[in-house]
């Protein structure tokens, strides 16, 4: 079975390839889906099949640019990509990306970066958890509350609504956002932007783990507009973080296109699904695959500390096992979507 085994000559290390294909097109799907590049399971995933730290975040540094290139094209034709926003975001993104890189580059100097990088990620997956599963569970008992009433709230409604308190901050200059529906402060997206991007760096990943959720909570985007302005910032900071990461000589580009092989045909089904699903069905699957993904990197210190290599292998089973469900329901909610927008055509015909 040596076939399935590949060198890797720059960060000399073989990994089994076929899991390089099953990531892209998982993370191709619930990136679309989701609005982001997914690198919330590619690092860890990478780092778990036996990429080194700091290669598995450059790495997924060049994979998600080049797959979110696709999701963004196809959110824009649906008109969820707010452009101005994207770019207000971008100078503060790029000045966080490059604060990170260079932070990682010191914890690998002084011989701590994968256990710094993972103790980060845990407490910003806790911290996503946290809104994800405070928003939801509170617009629950906000719709149970509304219907002992006899009344109904409103399906865009969100339990956690930071935003208003973010837009009491009225620095100027303000600046509208005709697609976002906002009309607030240059410099919320610009924060927003310097905290993502600073995580791209520092995290490997695209940056919309917090930006999709900061999108909602603290600008206040609807659901769908976030997924999509999400991935056109992705795209960009993806773009930046691969070159910053590349002439660093972190990047692996063969395992990089490995994986967008697949990561191209799941974000074609992670898009259109987002047509089909309301946002708080959106937001609850992506809390699930947050814990998910916290639990595994969990598994893989644990291995390490005690020298149990099962908990190495439980924990790649438990992110390629989520990500696949996760996948599976995705694709299923976009098949009974579009049957249903079938029937409804032919009806009217």
């Amino acid at each position: 079975m040596d076939w399935l085994y590949m060198l890797f000559p720059i960060s000399g290390v073989t990994i089994f390839w076929p899991g390089l294909v099953i990531i892209g097109f998982s993370v191709g799907v619930i990136g679309g889906f989701f609005g982001m590049g997914g690198a919330w399971m590619v690092t860890p995933g990478l780092n778990i099949l036996g990429f080194p730290m700091a290669f598995a975040i450059g790495t997924d540094m060049a994979h998600i640019a080049g797959k979110s290139i696709i999701s963004t094209i196809r959110h824009g034709k649906f008109g969820n990509v707010d452009y101005k926003l994207g770019m207000a975001m971008l100078g503060g993104t790029f000045i966080g990306i490059e604060v990170g890189a260079q932070m990682i580059m010191w914890f690998e100097r002084i011989g701590k970066v994968d256990l710094y990088v993972r103790i980060l990620y845990l407490i910003f997956l806790s911290f996503i958890a946290f809104m994800v599963f405070g928003d939801y569970f509170k617009k629950k008992k906000m719709a149970r509350l509304a219907k002992e009433k006899g009344q109904e709230i409103d399906k865009l409604a969100m339990g956690i609504t930071w935003y208003k308190t973010v837009h009491k901050m009225r620095i100027p200059p303000m600046m509208n956002f005709k697609m976002a529906g906002l009309r607030i402060s240059l410099w919320i997206p610009i924060i927003v932007g310097f905290f993502t991007g600073w995580l791209a760096g520092i995290l490997g990943i695209g940056g919309g783990l917090f930006r999709m959720p900061a999108l909602i909570y603290f600008v206040g985007c609807p659901t769908h507009i976030a997924v999509g302005t999400d991935l056109f910032e992705v795209m960009l900071s993806g773009l930046y973080g691969a070159a910053s990461y590349t002439w660093k000589g972190r990047t692996e580009l063969v395992a990089a296109m490995i994986m967008l092989t697949g990561a191209a045909i799941g974000a074609q089904f992670g898009t259109v699904a987002t047509k089909y699903v309301a946002g708080d069905r959106i937001r609850l699957p992506f809390g699930c695959a947050v814990i998910c993904c916290g639990i595994s990197i969990i598994l893989k210190m644990l291995e390490k500390t005690f020298s149990m290599p099962i908990l190495g292998h439980l924990s790649a089973v438990l992110i390629l096992g989520a990500v696949s469900i996760i996948c599976i329901m995705i694709i299923t909610w976009m098949v009974k979507g579009a049957k249903k927008e079938l029937a409804m055509k032919k009806g009217k015909e």
